[in-house]
């Protein structure tokens, strides 16, 4: 797909100045020709997040967008999928819509500081994601063999899993501090958040309600938001098929759907997309990257009100 772009670029959110006074300079070789004396201690820029944003040439009327990607992962989530089609991203910027993509605090190109944080950092196996995020039984991880009628580019699996990367358990908070920095730079803005994103997002919902214009949440894995808080935002919960797989899917799954009830009874908008109810079956924990990702983004947009009739065809 091709559009225009007004502007693009990039900018970091939160963090602070960190100061090591230990350590002692030590000589380093930078390439084979080149050394220094390195110091360890100093001031050093730390827990920033950084943002890439689009503008389209032809921007519409709504608010910008904030791509929050999932656990173990960053902002590559939403641009490509693994088998070359067309991302969120590029479908939103498409439409019409100002995007900005974070890579959170520690993840992409915000980059981290070994030592700074509690614990050591975790990174999620092939086998890990083939069955956390359904694409398959355990027992066909090492053939290949995913769930019937999965919509996941499974040939390209491999592919997909040089999108994972290191991850700290410890900063969650950080996180949630560097999107309501966004959200106060950018904000009332659309959030469009991931898995563990989801609880980035609900939380800084807490924090900025009245700079969150709709969310919408793929599979979040949290405790969702107090539905009366989440009942003054349109929201739409998308999830996946497979939700049989395991216990903690099942019960994920009935988590969504009581929340949903919870936010209408309040007096609020909140849909869930799921299959048999609106969502063709087959997708799996990541329905940006599936086969059918645009048709998905498609229905989010248009449930959400105020959203869907700014929906561009194809050509326009």
């Amino acid at each position: 797909m091709s559009y225009s772009l007004r502007d693009f670029g990039s900018y970091t959110v939160a963090g602070r100045v960190n100061e090591v006074t230990t350590g002692e300079p030590r000589d380093v070789n930078f390439t084979r020709s080149a050394s220094y004396t390195y110091d360890p201690r100093g001031h050093f820029a730390v827990e920033h997040a950084y943002v890439q944003y689009f503008v389209p040439a032809r921007r519409n009327a709504g608010p910008p967008v904030v791509l929050v990607h999932g656990g173990g992962m960053h902002g590559s989530t939403w641009e490509t999928t693994p088998d070359g089609r067309p991302g969120w991203l590029n479908l939103l910027v498409g439409h019409g819509f100002e995007v900005h993509v974070l890579d959170n605090v520690e993840r992409g190109r915000s980059g981290f500081a070994p030592g700074l944080w509690d614990g050591d950092p975790i990174l999620r196996s092939q086998e890990e994601a083939w069955t956390l995020f359904r694409i398959g039984p355990g027992e066909g991880f090492s053939g290949r063999a995913p769930f019937a009628g999965t919509r996941f580019p499974v040939a390209c699996f491999d592919r997909f899993s040089r999108m994972l990367v290191p991850r700290w358990l410890s900063t969650a908070p950080l996180q949630v501090a560097a999107l309501v920095a966004v959200l106060r730079r950018i904000g009332p803005a659309l959030v469009i958040c991931h898995s563990q994103g989801g609880e980035t997002t609900l939380d800084a919902i807490g924090q900025v309600p009245d700079l969150v214009a709709g969310v919408i949440a793929v599979e979040p894995s949290t405790r969702l938001v107090d539905p009366h808080i989440a009942a003054r935002i349109p929201t739409v919960l998308l999830a996946g098929d497979y939700l049989d797989a395991a216990d903690h899917w099942r019960e994920r799954r009935q988590g969504w759907r009581d929340w949903a009830h919870a936010v209408n009874t309040a007096g609020g908008a909140a849909v869930l997309l799921e299959t048999g109810n609106g969502l063709p079956s087959g997708h799996t924990h990541l329905p940006m990257l599936d086969h059918g990702s645009d048709a998905c983004l498609r229905m989010c947009l248009e449930a959400l009100p105020n959203f869907g009739h700014r929906l561009r065809t194809r050509g326009e």
